[in-house]
């Protein structure tokens, strides 16, 4: 990806050539003096066995500039949580393990549903909120970056180019989100490439200039799970509990955030992660789930943005993606004949079917439900509702983590 384009409405950095490493990881030891940078690692404890995580603790163990590292811990029993410490212990930085299957955090979570602020199922949005809230009441960091615990090509330098644009004062961006390309012996990234983008532009072709499906379209890699911001926005943003996640912190983001303050940066040449099936006969499964709860997402978001949604509105759409994703097809198989990648057609052509049908069913449920299941509220309605909550938070995870 190493080019010059600007994609739209957000500011885009590149990588060029080689990086320095060495003078980016000294200029972040010079901020970190006085901004304080926490790393939040979302983490199964599945993860805990695979040779990525052990690869991402080794690269973190020589990175000086950050302060905390939050793992914020999921489908953990009492003795896998004691094992995730030992694991985490060698890491040199202060590091925070949230067990959010643990009986204090669990406490807290029903505390929560009972004064209606539903912090949303076990998954990565609610154990990525429950971080947040931590750093936000810890009060010791002005910055925190996310990344996810399943990449296999990972290096200091993702940590760096990713936390490097909101770090730093002399850039001052306030929302940093990662991209890539993800090639091996083929293109991966299926739902980024065949599903959201021809979506986004599928929805542009139909209800207009409307200006967030534009910025939404200016991301490479609006899927991607790494991201850094200021803690000020931890505050304020609400996020989904399932699989739209990622578009609906870019939706946050765009509300809470002028739009000069957001970039996004390359932060490798190539990114690898597990891969997950496309279940195609399920839609409660793998990418075909995925792609329902980004759909909905969207559709929930550009309502809230005064787009009204005529009746035969989805069906139209449903055509009108067909076309434009069939067309994207033939470019990317021509992208891969030209760069002696294998490519699939008919896989490709089927998961677009999947993505289709996956645009019918967000469809209905929008038809049926317009507001849908209320987005986890944000840190600062949490403190007005429970203003001992930020307290009782700090106790409860120190006493874990005792």
């Amino acid at each position: 990806m190493s080019d010059f384009h600007q994609t739209g409405q957000v500011a885009t950095f590149h990588r060029l050539g080689k990086c320095n490493l060495e003078k980016m990881e000294q200029d972040l030891l010079e901020i970190s003096k006085h901004r304080g940078i926490t790393l939040v690692l979302p983490s199964l404890y599945s993860e805990l066995q695979g040779a990525a995580l052990k690869n991402i603790v080794k690269e973190l163990k020589e990175v000086k500039y950050i302060r905390e590292i939050v793992v914020t811990l999921g489908v953990a029993n009492a003795e896998e949580f004691k094992a995730a410490k030992k694991f985490f212990s060698v890491l040199p930085q202060k590091t925070t393990i949230i067990w959010n299957d643990g009986p204090r955090i669990q406490a807290l979570y029903e505390e929560l549903k009972n004064v209606n602020l539903n912090p949303g199922p076990n998954g990565k949005g609610r154990s990525a909120w429950m971080a947040y809230g931590y750093v936000v009441v810890e009060e010791g960091s002005q910055v925190i970056a996310l990344h996810d615990c399943d990449i296999t090509t990972y290096s200091r330098e993702i940590l760096g180019r990713l936390v490097f644009p909101v770090a730093s004062t002399y850039m001052a961006y306030e929302f940093c989100k990662g991209y890539y390309s993800r090639v091996t012996d083929k293109m991966h990234g299926r739902v980024t490439r065949l599903f959201v983008t021809p979506l986004i532009r599928s929805l542009i072709k139909m209800v207009g200039d409307v200006k967030i499906l534009h910025y939404y379209d200016s991301f490479r890699y609006p899927l991607a799970g790494e991201f850094s911001m200021i803690t000020d926005l931890a505050r304020i943003n609400r996020i989904p509990a399932d699989w739209g996640l990622e578009v609906g912190v870019l939706a946050e983001i765009y509300r809470n955030c002028s739009v000069k303050r957001i970039c996004q940066v390359a932060l490798c040449d190539n990114y690898e992660h597990k891969h997950r099936p496309l279940s195609q006969t399920n839609p409660q499964k793998g990418l075909n789930k995925m792609a329902i709860d980004i759909a909905k997402t969207i559709f929930r978001t550009l309502a809230s943005e005064g787009v009204v949604y005529s009746p035969g509105f989805f069906e139209s759409l449903r055509a009108t993606y067909l076309r434009l994703a069939q067309d994207t097809i033939a470019r990317y198989h021509g992208d891969a004949l030209l760069n002696g990648l294998k490519y699939d057609r008919h896989k490709e052509g089927t998961a677009v079917e999947v993505f289709t049908e996956a645009i019918h069913r967000a469809g209905e449920t929008i038809t049926k439900d317009p507001l849908g299941p209320p987005l986890i509220p944000n840190w600062n309605r949490v403190f007005a509702a429970m203003p001992d909550f930020a307290d009782r938070l700090i106790e409860t995870i120190g006493a874990d983590n005792q």
